[in-house]
């Protein structure tokens, strides 16, 4: 009596079934392997290199045990090959769309090394193009004004499909900024706006800069990347406090802080020289219509 197994003699169904089970026990025992060894080493990297490598270990065990069962029930080599080659593909499937990604961004150049991005709510200067992945000097986050807040952040290149992404210094290298000056209802907010612009105006970029870099964009994108013809400009609106006049000016991407503070700077000395200019700030006013008594004892 032979009791060797022999996958020629199953039918589908027995494959199948054969196939789960042997799956089934690998994945047990890669599990089991893996408990076994955390347990014994204490080092976290260790413990992650042993994963991975248990991971790719009977992962191709897989492979091998189904293609063992497998291949004579195709007896066609090519369209075994197709199979497993599809499984592969499946396995593989974020590799093969990084690589793409990478072969998108070195082919298109949607950003290169030394370019201000943001994509998948990471922002930062981009440091490093590598086939899986690019490296980003992080910007943002917890800091104020897109400083750099001293991290690396690794980005699958696979974003570049999935997610829209916005370049800073790419084409043109100027990013409109916003400063809000919150006046009294008392002060003379014509004054205050004339002084708002003064400050925009002396930080603004030059327009001559803005027209050249504009057209250079135009010309290398194939469609017109047109700007307002004033670097700068002022709206005034009402809130429970006081009269704001919002100051709208055109600064470098990489500048945004320092403009913003050198605005801030003249702003508060041209306020401070203006007695007609009072800053406000929450306050609540309480207003009497009649006049309330006030009875004293023995009166």
């Amino acid at each position: 009596m032979d009791l060797r197994f022999d996958p020629e003699h199953l039918d589908l169904l027995g494959r199948l079934a054969v196939s789960v089970l042997l799956v089934a026990g690998l994945y047990l025992l890669r599990r089991a392997t893996t408990r076994w060894y955390v347990a014994h080493v204490e080092q976290e990297d260790r413990q992650y290199l042993a994963r991975r490598a248990l991971g790719w270990l009977f992962s191709v065990l897989g492979v091998l045990v189904l293609a063992w069962i497998w291949f004579p029930f195709f007896g066609d080599v090519a369209a075994f090959v197709g199979i497993i080659g599809a499984g592969i593909a499946v396995a593989l499937r974020d590799l093969f769309i990084n690589l793409a990604g990478w072969i998108y961004i070195v082919s298109q150049r949607p950003f290169a090394v030394g370019d201000r991005v943001e994509i998948a709510g990471h922002a930062g200067d981009v440091v490093d193009v590598r086939g899986l992945r690019f490296t980003l000097r992080e910007i943002g986050n917890w800091v104020d004004a897109d400083q750099p807040t001293g991290r690396l952040v690794h980005v699958p290149n696979a974003l570049v499909f999935s997610h829209t992404m916005a370049n800073y210094t790419r084409d043109v290298p100027f990013v409109w900024h916003e400063v809000e000056l919150l006046v009294t209802f008392e002060s003379d907010w014509r004054a205050a706006e004339e002084l708002v612009r003064a400050a925009l105006e002396r930080r603004a970029v030059p327009a001559d800069r803005v027209v050249e870099a504009t057209r250079t964009a135009g010309d290398r994108l194939g469609f017109p990347v047109d700007y307002a013809p004033e670097t700068t400009a002022t709206f005034v609106t009402t809130k429970e406090s006081g009269v704001a006049v919002v100051g709208r000016l055109l600064v470098e991407a990489r500048h945004r802080r320092a403009a913003h503070d050198a605005v801030w700077r003249d702003i508060l000395d041209a306020v401070a020289a203006d007695p007609t200019v009072e800053l406000a700030y929450p306050t609540v006013r309480n207003v009497v219509k009649d006049p309330i008594t006030v009875e004293r004892p023995g009166r």
